[in-house]
């Protein structure tokens, strides 16, 4: 029973303790770094060191820290301050900061203390006799040991050893050892080349000073060679060797002996080494990486050499500092509970344990027990709130965990769990009301329907936890429901209304179906339920729940509160599959499933192979791909060459090919071409993909069985016959060596010439012979051979010899200027001659000294009259005209000379003034004067062109007036220029004539519309004309 004083005094401390624990997360110290070991250089140029110390809580933390167990006065010192949690040494000193460090911090739920870290310094001294040292005699054959003796040091060394000078250093073999241990130098039988001065050098790992000790002369006694002898062990480790758990250990062992001792190691147990063992410097170290327990024991060192043997033994012994395997954790515990905390570590020796609270032992006594790592408080009270550590210990180590205990006393509290203001269930089902108060101690809990106390029948259970339990409810259960909770400190309620609903039912459930691909079907989901309920609707495919904004191109939830429709838009193979709507309410959780079954047209088949091949037929055989829910009907093959467009079906046996076969011979092939073969099956939806590609493989080669086509020939030079054809194509040439037989024969005789052209891609041949008559008629056929024999030649052709050239030049030739660009030229026609005549060819130049201004113009048949066009005005060309026929133009007749006219004037009528009477147009405008450099007008031409016609009706006149009768229902264009020898003359601007403009007048090219639609009608209507 408790005293009224103590009930009182728990009230105002649980007040304080629910306010502090109601919004803010108060965390009592825990380490987020901790600090460690530190080993610096002495004259580090920094000369500053920083212990870190982060810890992490709420509220906010403070530090101290302590050397050697005594605490650091901050506020004097002004060599150390602290950043944060970390300590920073400054002006850095050997004798004042050298120890043992440990970091605690504090705040209002406790204390914890840091691991102990220690800070060392690092320093080398040099060799204190810097003379050089006393010689060391030794014979031939003898071993030697040559002292270094390293100067005082802290930190880390290694050794090196230098002969006669800098750079040669001692390389180490089976004869010549350092030891790292004790950085003598060790020469298991001296040779005459050993003689020198050596230098020991010794290296600091930390503050990467180096020193060099005097030199050590060697020198050879002059009284005979050492004999042999056994080895003497002069290297060997300590007994015992300590080794901490996960580290290197390196045990020496070198021997003096002549000859040269060989090493070798093994373990007394006789356990062989495991492969992480390593044998070093000719087995004078013996490496144990990564260090365990079942690594200890005894090592043997053994050197042997032909005199004897001799052997050093030690153990090595494992020690590891403690670590952890259970730590407590924060404990949260109300008043008057028991705590049971138990911590456990590993460790050799085995580690002995100790408890802190807020930095201070804890002493078992009374309430309080400690006993091998664990500690219990009975009875807990509010003073027993604070950090605890439990501490492990042994030689190697020492180790820390962390908790934090918080004694809760508070009166019963719905703040974070009341009863939901209105839950909803399922008519028949079971429904669970939980009473879940923070209280410290617990609560006592009691139920009430409405205002009545609820006791326990067949279908209401009342949970020790609290929890109420109203099985196979019916509407009379719906009630408000209100749990009670007390303790010594105080009384709490929460209330919630239960509501009994109709249970829900699927309406419209969703089939299995077929569907080809690419079509959209709708899967209904609906169901009834009761007006209460909120309802959502999901859908799963294939177990996976369908993200309809992401997969929007095909899935759609279409319908209203009481339907789930899912909507599935083209299709695709991959969306077969089982779906399923799930129905969820307020009360329970329904589904329902469909399979859909997606046909689509059959996947590409697999590993097509050509099993046999000929010249002209390939057998081929194939794997099926997968059928896409409907059976595969037939397949059909394709190939392609390097000299086809694309991929081409090809003709098989069987010539159908049904989908039960996997294999099929294709036929009509052309022999020696490189071809390869796919396959692609159909089913009724249609034809799928094709399969991957056959390996390239090329048809056996046979005899050319296509002839060259279309064979002529003709021309060429005197005695010449020359022979043309089309080129067989390199698909049809059937095999390698291909090429081409000439035959020809003058017609009317029997005997056939034959020529071989061993180039497939000529296409003509020249036969010369001077005895060849002129345009002699000739029989010629061209055939094609390859590697396997001769093919078929083409049909006969008949093919005229070269003829000769025209013999007999024009004579009457005659010249015209027609303008300032043409001259006509006339000759006289050839009488007949012995040599054809196909046409005439006239020659023009300019000036004989420049011939890249010779124009030329050729005619065929028996014209003698030619217009030149194109000429320069006012300009001398010179003219010579020539027959010809295939073998090329004749003589050419004697030149002639003649001279074009002078330009037209390059200036346009002006000032054209019309009137329009009636339908008859007159027009007026001022005469163009040419000048001296340009041809006299002789004339105006005017044009008129009718609106929607393409004629153009013209009208020459020497006057500057001319009168038109027009069609009074139609638009015209007007346009007039000068005409003279030179020919015609810049046109004048068009005028534009509109119907409603009879009886109008007007100058230029005025007229009644307006000038922006004026401006575009002359010029469609130019486009149009002109």
């Amino acid at each position: 029973m408790m005293l009224p004083w103590k009930q009182i005094v728990l009230l105002s401390l649980t007040g304080c303790l629910a306010a502090c624990t109601e919004d803010v997360r108060y965390q009592g110290p825990k380490w987020r770094t901790e600090p460690s070991d530190l080993i610096l250089p002495i004259s580090l140029a920094e000369r500053q060191a920083t212990m870190v110390c982060e810890v992490e809580g709420s509220p906010p933390l403070q530090y101290r820290w302590s050397l050697n167990g005594t605490l650091i006065d901050l506020g004097n010192d002004y060599r150390r301050h602290m950043s944060e949690g970390s300590l920073i040494i400054s002006n850095l000193d050997k004798d004042q900061d050298t120890g043992v460090y440990q970091c605690s911090a504090v705040n209002t739920w406790g204390s914890i203390l840091s691991r102990k870290a220690t800070l060392r310094f690092a320093y080398l001294d040099n060799f204190k006799s810097q003379s050089v040292r006393s010689a060391v005699n030794v014979r031939e054959g003898q071993g030697v040991v040559l002292l270094c003796g390293p100067p005082p040091h802290s930190g880390e060394l290694t050794f090196a050893w230098i002969f006669n000078e800098y750079p040669y250093f001692v390389q180490q073999d089976s004869r010549r050892f350092i030891s790292q241990e004790t950085g003598s130098l060790y020469i298991a039988k001296v040779e005459p080349s050993d003689v020198g001065n050596y230098t020991c050098v010794v290296n600091n790992t930390v503050t990467r000073e180096k020193v060099l000790s005097s030199p050590t002369p060697l020198v050879l006694r002059s009284d005979g060679v050492m004999g042999e002898y056994e080895p003497k062990i002069e290297v060997h480790f300590p007994d015992p060797v300590p080794a901490a758990k996960e580290s290197i250990v390196r045990l020496e062992c070198f021997a003096l002996g002549n000859p040269v001792p060989e090493i070798s190691w093994r373990r007394t147990s006789g356990v062989p080494f495991p492969s992480k063992v390593k044998m070093k410097n000719s087995n004078a170290i013996l490496e144990i990486p990564n260090f365990h327990q079942e690594d200890a024991g005894t090592y043997e060192c053994m050197a042997e050499n032909r005199r004897g043997k001799n052997a050093a033994r030690g153990r090595i012994s494992f020690h590891a500092k403690p670590h952890w395997l259970q730590t407590m954790t924060d404990t949260t515990l109300s008043i008057e509970e028991n705590l049971f905390w138990e911590c456990k570590a590993n460790g050799k020796p085995k580690p002995s344990y100790s408890w802190l609270k807020n930095g201070v032992p804890v002493n078992a006594e009374g309430r309080v027990q400690i006993e091998n790592g664990a500690l219990s408080i009975a009875g807990l009270n509010l003073s027993d709130s604070g950090m605890y550590q439990c501490v492990a210990e042994n030689k190697h180590g020492i180790i820390y965990s962390s908790a934090q205990l918080m004694v809760l006393a508070s009166a019963p509290s719905f703040s974070k769990s009341p009863l939901r203001a209105l839950l909803k269930a399922r008519s028949g089902s079971e429904v669970t009301l939980e009473c879940k108060p923070e209280a410290s101690p617990p609560a006592i809990t009691l139920w009430k329907k409405g205002n009545d106390i609820l006791q326990r029948t067949e279908r209401i259970v009342l949970l020790p936890n609290g929890t109420l339990k109203i099985a196979n409810v019916t509407k009379r259960d719906a009630a408000n429901y209100t749990c009670i909770a007390k303790n010594q400190f105080g009384t709490a309620s929460t209330t919630g209304r239960l509501l009994i609903t109709e249970p829900t039912r699927i309406t419209m459930r969703p089939t299995n179906m077929e569907i080809i691909v690419g079509e959209s079907i709708v899967l209904p989901c609906q169901i009834s339920c009761d007006p209460a309920l909120d309802v959502s609707f999901s859908w799963a495919f294939n177990g996976q729940l369908i993200n309809f904004q992401q997969n929007s191109n095909h899935f759609e939830r279409v319908g209203g509160s009481i339907s789930g429709d899912l909507m599935i838009r083209n299709i695709q193979l991959n969306h077969g599959g089982k779906y399923v709507c799930n129905i969820d309410t307020d009360v329970e959780t329904l589904s329902t499933s469909a399979i859909l079954v997606v046909k689509g047209p059959p996947g590409p088949p697999d590993k097509v192979a050509v099993e046999e091949i000929t010249d002209s037929t390939a057998q081929l055989s194939w794997t099926p791909g997968r059928d896409n829910g409907s059976p595969i009907t037939g397949y059909v093959i394709q190939a392609r060459t390097p000299f086809t467009v694309g991929w081409q079906a090809v003709d098989t046996v069987p010539e159908v090919v049904n989908g039960n076969l996997l294999t099929a011979t294709v036929v009509g092939l052309n022999a020696w071409v490189e071809y390869e073969f796919r396959v692609v099956a159909r089913n009724v939806v249609g034809l799928g993909e094709p399969s991957p590609l056959s390996a390239k493989t090329r048809t056996e080669d046979t005899i050319p069985d296509t002839a060259p086509t279309d064979v002529g020939g003709g021309g060429g030079t005197k005695s010449e016959l020359v022979i043309t054809w089309e080129p067989v194509s390199e698909e049809l040439q059937n095999g390698e060596g291909f090429g081409y037989i000439i035959a020809f024969r003058p017609v009317g005789t029997v005997t056939w010439t034959r020529a071989v052209i061993s180039t497939p891609g000529v296409v003509r041949y020249v036969f010369r012979n001077d005895t060849i008559p002129p345009f002699s008629p000739f029989d010629v056929k061209v055939g094609a051979f390859n590697n396997r024999g001769e093919g078929p030649f083409s049909s006969i052709a008949t093919v005229y010899s070269a003829e000769e050239v025209p013999g007999v030049a024009p004579k009457r030739v005659r010249a015209r200027s027609v303008s300032a660009a043409q001259i006509e030229v006339v000759w006289e026609a050839l009488p007949a001659i012995s040599e054809r005549v196909l046409g005439y060819e006239v020659v023009y130049w300019e000036d004989d000294t420049k011939p890249d201004t010779v124009g030329k113009v050729r005619i065929s048949g028996n014209y003698t009259r030619v217009n030149i066009t194109g000429l320069k005005a006012n300009t001398v060309y010179y003219l010579s005209v020539a027959a010809f026929n295939t073998a090329g133009p004749g003589p050419q007749s004697a030149p002639i000379n003649n001279t074009t006219k002078k330009p037209p004037p390059d200036r346009a009528p002006l000032n054209v003034q019309w009137t329009m009477i009636g339908s008859t147009l007159t027009l007026h405008w001022d005469p163009v004067v040419a000048m001296e450099t340009e041809s006299k007008v002789t004339g105006y031409l005017v044009m008129l062109k009718r609106h929607r016609y393409n004629d153009i009706r013209t009208i020459l006149t020497k006057k500057t007036t001319a009168q038109l009768s027009l069609v009074t229902n139609d638009n015209y264009l007007i346009q007039i220029k000068a005409v003279s020898e030179g020919g015609e003359g810049v046109g004048s601007e068009p005028i534009h004539i509109h119907k409603l403009s009879m009886g109008a007048r007007g100058s230029g090219a005025s007229n009644l519309l307006p000038l922006s639609l004026r401006a575009t009608l002359i010029g469609v209507m130019l486009c149009s004309v002109w």
